[in-house]
């Protein structure tokens, strides 16, 4: 169905800034066809959904650049620890069972609701399969997407390494007993990866008129081999998709490249010419002016997550000398567990607030234009989307949202874009439109039965319960050699502080 939005206040968050305080919006075959004042007038409306604007401000929809579908049913589960301990229990490394495919559609259809409930419109999701990726639970990830309406870019981030490489002196720390547990878990082979990988972006990549589609993630590069990291490039250039990495999210990450590569995991990437415009970089905390660089350089993207980095204490990335240097930021919620939620407004507030501490210049400090940026065009560009989204214009795909400025956090209104960033929480959304298609109205989610998917989910209690318990046990069983492999990682000088107190804790 066509939609003609009628006097409505429009941020276009375009390559000029474009701001209208009365306009019309005209969607058509899911494409923004026309936009401005009065460009409605004397138009019938036919079968088009008329949207009476006046009061509210159209704008586009938001971008979570990184997300963990995986993890959807774990929101308020796990006790915060540090990264290297907090996958212990979230990925427990000697799990061996998959999930059958009704979970899986169920848990990734909980994340894709709540995403478009708060105005979310694309979705990034580095979606992880323990221990191996089956055709039925990555289907049913897929299925899930493409029924919700939202707009998403699933990878397969799948480490093809032992669990006592992906760490620095682990080896040595663990049990002999331990190691060999950790070896009886399947892993897969590069080829076998990349076998799936081809079915995957054969069956998938641009489904749903294109707005499902597929990108590629080596996880981080210490979890993959180096034939590995390669051909997934390889893949990522010849479909011209992303090519999702996580690097020096942690300081222990950093004492690893030094300890395997005597570098540091952006310099390796680097050196295996994975690092170009495709690379999308996720967290790049622990990264120094030389990495700033090399990245600047190769034309790749950033995601930056910052409630994630509180909540398990990874650090404050080095925003304004990543965002001086050139480089392309785009914001994300990270996994449900550490935000606790789907809220991509609140991780919009948190980047524009976490730096406040790390930068006594408050010049330096990012500022809500930004914020708002990376948001909406610094996150369509993380995934190659830069020409469709992200903005409202012309052509571009109809991906937008319908917020009332009559609520709490716009009276009295001072300055919009500050008000987005700092105000708004998704209480005031009315409307989110996806490709052309209203697919969230007045609170209520139109593609799909909600009360119906939380009683299914609220349904599996006690599977997740128990799943919970074994989990934990688990996990019990390795965390002191990880305490052990943290501290001592912690305790190493590495030529940076990323954290707001000491250095060691």
């Amino acid at each position: 169905m066509d939609i003609i939005i009628r006097n409505a206040r429009v941020l276009t968050m375009d390559e000029h800034d474009t701001e209208f305080d009365r306009a019309d919006v005209l969607v058509a075959d899911g494409v923004i066809k026309q936009m401005g004042p009065d460009v409605a007038a004397g138009i019938e409306a036919g079968s088009a959904r008329v949207v009476d604007g006046e009061g509210k401000l159209v704008m586009p929809g938001l971008v979570n650049s990184h997300f963990h579908s995986p993890v959807n049913f774990l929101k308020g589960a796990l006790v915060d620890a540090p990264l290297e301990l907090y996958m212990l229990y979230e990925v427990p490394p000697l799990q061996r069972q998959t999930v059958d495919s009704e979970f899986a559609y169920a848990r990734t259809m909980l994340g894709a609701v709540e995403l478009l409930k708060q105005g979310v419109t694309t979705n990034h999701d580095d979606c992880f399969f323990v221990p191996v990726p089956t055709d039925e639970e990555v289907n049913a990830v897929m299925n899930a997407y493409t029924d919700a309406g939202i707009r998403a870019s699933v990878t397969l981030c799948q480490v093809n390494v032992r669990e006592y490489e992906k760490y620095p002196f682990l080896y040595d720390l663990l049990p002999e007993g331990l190691r060999r547990e950790m070896e009886q878990v399947p892993v897969l082979t590069t080829d076998e990866l990349i076998g799936h990988y081809k079915r995957f972006i054969g069956h998938w990549h641009e489904t749903a008129n294109g707005r499902i589609r597929c990108s590629v993630s080596c996880s981080a590069p210490q979890r993959v081999t180096p034939d590995c990291l390669r051909a997934l490039n390889e893949l990522s250039e010849k479909h011209d998709i992303p090519y999702k990495m996580h690097i020096l999210e942690t300081k222990l990450q950093r004492v690893l490249g030094e300890e395997k590569h005597g570098k540091s995991f952006i310099q390796y990437v680097k050196d295996q010419g994975v690092l170009t415009e495709r690379a999308v970089v996720i967290h790049s905390v622990w990264v120094d002016d030389e990495d700033i660089a090399a990245m600047a350089d190769s034309g790749c993207s950033v995601i930056h997550n910052p409630i994630s980095n509180l909540k398990i204490g990874s650090g404050v990335m080095p925003f304004r000398r990543l965002k001086d240097a050139g480089i392309n930021i785009g914001l994300g919620i990270d996994e449900v567990p550490v935000d606790d939620g789907c809220n991509l407004w609140t991780v919009g507030k948190t980047a524009g607030l976490v730096h406040k501490i790390a930068d006594p210049e408050y010049q330096n400090w990012p500022h809500e234009n930004e914020i708002l940026d990376m948001l909406t065009r610094g996150g369509a560009r993380t995934m190659g989307l830069q020409n469709q989204v992200g903005m409202l214009k012309e052509g571009y795909r109809a991906d937008m949202l319908l917020v009332d400025l009559d609520t709490l956090p716009f009276t009295p209104l001072h300055n919009l874009k500050r008000a987005l960033v700092f105000c708004e929480n998704g209480g005031s959304l009315k409307m989110t439109i996806v490709d052309g298609r209203i697919v969230v109205e007045n609170g209520q989610i139109l593609t799909v039965d909600e009360e119906a998917l939380r009683k299914k989910v609220r349904g599996y209690a006690d599977r997740l319960s128990s799943q919970l318990d074994l989990m934990t046990e688990s996990a019990d069983r390795l965390a002191p050699y990880y305490r052990e492999m943290y501290l001592k990682a912690s305790k190493r000088e590495v030529g940076m502080n990323r954290w707001a107190g000491p250095m060691t804790p």
